[in-house]
C-alpha cells in the first residue's frame, strides 16, 4: 500500500507539471526583466502593460514609453494623458494595438531617465518619447536604444546631439525672444529685469535664456539686473520655484519685470507677493492654476506650450515610423506657441477639461 502511495503521488506531481506547462504554452508565460515588470523579451515573448492599451483584438502591438521630466509637473501630466488618447485614437487607424507605459521620474534625475530608457529597451519597446533634463547624461541612453531598433523622439526638451529621430515642442530661441519683446512692451520699453529659469542643465532652458538675452539688446533702455547677471535658477518645484522669486524681488527691490522662461512658481498660489501689475511679468504656459494671475494683474500674459500634444504628437510620430517607416518632413517638428491674456483666459481654461479633467 505504501508502495502504491508512492506511485500515486509521483503520477500526481507529475500531471500537476504538465497542468502547468499546458496553461504557459496556452496563455503565454510572461517572463520578468530586470525593470521588475511583465516584459518582452529581446528573443520574444508576451508583452505586459501596467497603462493605456487600444483595448483592440489582434494584430500587431506596439509598445511605446514615454520618459518626461517629472511626474508631479502639471505640464507633463497632461503630456501623458496625450500620449494615452492618442494610444485609444490612433491604434485602429494605423491597424494595431498600442500600448502606452509612463516611465517618468518623481522629481527630475536625467540618469534616472537613462535607466527608464535602458529598461524600456530590455523590455521589448518599440518607441520612446522623452523630455531631457539634461541631455548629455541621457543621449547615450537614447543611442544605445535606436541601435537596438528602438524608434526614440524627443519632446519638449531635445537631445539635438543623438540618434532620435525626431523633436516635438517649442522653438526655444523663438520662445524666448517672444517672453522679451513682449515683456518690452508692457514695461513700455525701459527697465531692469530678471531672467527665472529653472534647471540650469536643461538644454530648452539654456536656449530660452540666451534668447531673451539676445532679444533684451534690441531694447536699449532696458537692463538685466546686476550687470547682466540677474538669472536665476532653482529646482523645478512651484515651491522652490516661488522661494527663488521672492528671494530675488525682496534682495533687488528695483526689478521692474520678470521674464519667466518656465511657469513653475504660478503653479501655486500667492506666489508673487507685490501688488498686482507693479511687476510686470510674462512667462511661458497657461496651466490651470497659472490662470488667475492673469485674471488679477499679476501677470500680464502666458505664452502656451502645446503640452497635451508633447505626448499626443509624439505618439504619431512614433508609430508614422514603427508603422509605416515615414519620417516627418523635418526633424523639428514646431508647434506654435499660444497667447493667452486676461481676455481669452476663461475660453483657453476649456482646453484643461479635456487634457486633464479640471
Amino acid at each position: 500500500m505504501i508502495g502504491i502511495a508512492k506511485t500515486t503521488s509521483t503520477a500526481g506531481r507529475l500531471l500537476a507539471v504538465l497542468l502547468v506547462a499546458t496553461f504557459c504554452v496556452v496563455s503565454g508565460c510572461q517572463k520578468e526583466d530586470n525593470s521588475g515588470r511583465g516584459g518582452k523579451s529581446q528573443s520574444g515573448g508576451s508583452a505586459a502593460t501596467t497603462t493605456a492599451s487600444t483595448g483592440a483584438n489582434g494584430g500587431k502591438t506596439v509598445r511605446i514609453g514615454i520618459v518626461a521630466k517629472s511626474i508631479s509637473n502639471a505640464v507633463f501630466q497632461a503630456a501623458h494623458k496625450g500620449a494615452q488618447d492618442a494610444a485609444a485614437e490612433l491604434g485602429p487607424k494605423y491597424g494595431v494595438n498600442v500600448e502606452v507605459e509612463i516611465r517618468t521620474p518623481t522629481d527630475e534625475d536625467a540618469q534616472k531617465q537613462a535607466e527608464a530608457i535602458e529598461a524600456l529597451t530590455r523590455g521589448g519597446a518599440n518607441g520612446i518619447a522623452v523630455s531631457c533634463s539634461e541631455a548629455n547624461t541621457v543621449t547615450p541612453a537614447i543611442d544605445k536604444a535606436v541601435s537596438r531598433g528602438v524608434q526614440v523622439v524627443c519632446f519638449d526638451s531635445d537631445a539635438a546631439n543623438s540618434k532620435r529621430f525626431a523633436y516635438y515642442g517649442t522653438d526655444d530661441a523663438t520662445c524666448g525672444q517672444k517672453i522679451m519683446s513682449e515683456l518690452a512692451k508692457f514695461m513700455g520699453d525701459k527697465g531692469t529685469i530678471a531672467i527665472l529659469a529653472g534647471n540650469q542643465s536643461a538644454p530648452n532652458l539654456q536656449a530660452r535664456v540666451a534668447a531673451v538675452r539676445e532679444e533684451l539688446k534690441k531694447h536699449p533702455n532696458m537692463h538685466e539686473l546686476n550687470n547682466g547677471n540677474g538669472v536665476f535658477y532653482h529646482q523645478e518645484t512651484p515651491e522652490k520655484a516661488a522661494e527663488a522669486v521672492a528671494n530675488a524681488q525682496n534682495a533687488n527691490p528695483g526689478i521692474e519685470g520678470w521674464a519667466m522662461v518656465g511657469g513653475w512658481p504660478l503653479f501655486t498660489a500667492n506666489a508673487l507677493k507685490w501688488p498686482p501689475g507693479s511687476v510686470k511679468v510674462v512667462s511661458v504656459d497657461a496651466l490651470p492654476a497659472e490662470l488667475p494671475y492673469l485674471k488679477d494683474g499679476h501677470v500680464q500674459l502666458l505664452l502656451a506650450q502645446d503640452c497635451y500634444g508633447w505626448g499626443h504628437k509624439s505618439v504619431e510620430l512614433l508609430l508614422d515610423k514603427i508603422v509605416k517607416n515615414q519620417n516627418p518632413p523635418q526633424p523639428r517638428v514646431i508647434d506654435p506657441l499660444t497667447p493667452v491674456t486676461k481676455e481669452n483666459a476663461d475660453e483657453y481654461a476649456k482646453n484643461w477639461e479635456k487634457w486633464l479633467g479640471k
